[in-house]
């Protein structure tokens, strides 16, 4: 299955975030679009990246700061998925009027998976290297971005990867390392150069780093405060995100 099937299942499974469409399209403001679907602040932000990374252009073009806490409308790419939602939503009340038992729908829910990873990334398999009993899959993003991803060879051949295969590549957010501009990357890791877009402080813990690529895509990733302020690393700043192929989880739909 393509993509556009892994967003279709997202959409029926996750209607409330899809419907943040219609709400930013309505209030052009991403406070009021949350309030509009029930969605904290920060609910809403996470659905956003979201949307934009699973889709194959940003759904979204935003501002941060803007009038009403961030400015935001939908892109071309967004209206028309918004157009498809609307169509969806139509053709779910069919099924659910077609559906034999209670039960169907329970299944369908088990067989669409829902995931802890913050970050999921669509791209598209243009290479495959043999290393022992791993593989090493190289993955092209939007835009031309690429990453890798190391599993076992197994892996490969249970989800019949192969050049042009589209999938989504997951990586949990503790997995990424915040670089500055004095930090050396580990060779053979994964490296991606972007620009921190926010970063959520907690009472407790890490702080939260959203961090914007040049294809519209955007990373969370996790990082103490002393770290950043030692590189002097704050919103707007340049910023890489490290991370192994190992810790780059592949899922194609079913």
């Amino acid at each position: 299955m393509s993509l556009p099937t892994l967003l279709s299942q997202h959409i029926v499974r996750r209607p409330q975030r899809i419907a943040l469409l219609q709400h930013i399209a309505e209030q052009g403001s991403i406070t009021r679009a949350a309030k509009s679907a029930g969605l904290s602040y920060k609910a809403a932000w996470d659905a956003i990246d979201e949307l934009n990374n699973l889709a194959q252009k940003p759904l979204v073009e935003r501002s941060v700061g803007g009038k009403g806490g961030g400015g935001a409308k939908l892109s071309a790419e967004g209206e028309r998925v918004l157009r498809l939602y609307q169509k969806l939503q139509a053709l779910q009340a069919q099924v659910l009027e077609a559906a034999e038992d209670a039960s169907d729908l329970d299944l369908l829910g088990r067989l669409m998976l829902r995931t802890s990873a913050r970050n999921q990334l669509h791209g598209k398999v243009v290479a495959i290297e043999t290393q022992g009993h791993n593989d090493r899959v190289r993955l092209e993003l939007a835009e031309g971005l690429s990453i890798a991803a190391q599993i076992t060879h197994d892996s490969t051949v249970r989800l019949d990867l192969q050049p042009g295969t589209e999938v989504v590549a997951l990586i949990k957010a503790g997995w990424l390392d915040v670089l500055g501009s004095g930090d050396e990357a580990i060779p053979g890791h994964n490296c991606l150069e972007g620009v921190i877009e926010e970063i959520l402080n907690a009472e407790d813990g890490p702080c939260e780093v959203r961090i914007g690529l040049p294809n519209g895509q955007t990373l969370c990733a996790l990082a103490e405060t002393w770290h950043l302020q030692s590189r002097e690393l704050t919103s707007g700043k340049p910023v890489r995100a490290q991370f192994s192929p190992s810790n780059v989880l592949l899922g194609t739909p079913l």
